[in-house]
């Protein structure tokens, strides 16, 4: 049965996230709010969570997870960056944004594209959620919560806890949460690429995609 974090939006209770860094650790799933829309993580190094991630959201290999980062240098750790492409990312840092890009060999293979070597990584400009990845000490894999056979997330926590409380560990409730989810560019060839419009908005990139 899944537990519900109720915690607060600016200044997060410390022992609620430490139970939820728990939970990771020992390989659940967790729904936690971002600056767009709600997201399943979990622990980066662990296969059987990561798997079990894309079972609940119903996507295979090929569908990019996302890496949430602390900060920037973080992001730089775990993906190949060039001069232009960290510009680009930082003018929208943090924000509603994914950005596909090189994989780095801190990714462990089988959480990247599998053809590509490319992973979608994000700052997210969310207190409490900035709060848990720095408790975490490192990256937390993640996907948009949207049911599989559905196109819009559920930002719920009452409707998240209820329609997967035997799927996942956890809720962390921080009150209410955008409906959008995240812009993703693809930045991993010569030109930036739009591969979906979300909240984030293509004029803080400067892009006329």
């Amino acid at each position: 049965m899944a537990q519900l974090f109720v915690v607060h939006p600016d200044n997060p209770q410390v022992r609620l996230l430490k139970q939820a860094v728990a939970l990771l650790e020992k390989g659940d799933i967790l729904a936690v709010p971002t600056d767009s829309s709600y997201a399943l993580v979990c622990h980066l190094d662990d296969k059987a969570a990561a798997d079990k991630l894309r079972r609940i959201r119903g996507v295979d290999d090929k569908h990019h997870l996302t890496l949430l980062c602390r900060d920037l240098s973080e992001l730089a750790a775990y993906a190949r960056v060039d001069n232009q492409q960290f510009r680009l990312i930082k003018a929208a840092t943090p924000g509603p944004y994914t950005f596909i890009l090189e994989a780095s060999k801190e990714v462990p293979r089988r959480v990247s594209h599998p053809a590509r070597r490319t992973i979608g990584l994000r700052v997210p400009d969310h207190k409490a959620l900035q709060a848990l990845l720095a408790m975490h000490h490192e990256p937390l894999l993640a996907t948009t919560l949207i049911a599989p056979g559905e196109s819009e997330p559920i930002n719920d926590a009452q409707a998240i806890l209820q329609r997967y409380q035997n799927q996942i560990g956890a809720v962390i409730d921080a009150g209410a949460c955008a409906l959008e989810p995240t812009t993703v560019v693809d930045l991993s060839g010569a030109e930036p690429v739009l591969i979906r419009q979300g909240r984030g908005s293509l004029a803080a990139l400067g892009l006329g995609l």
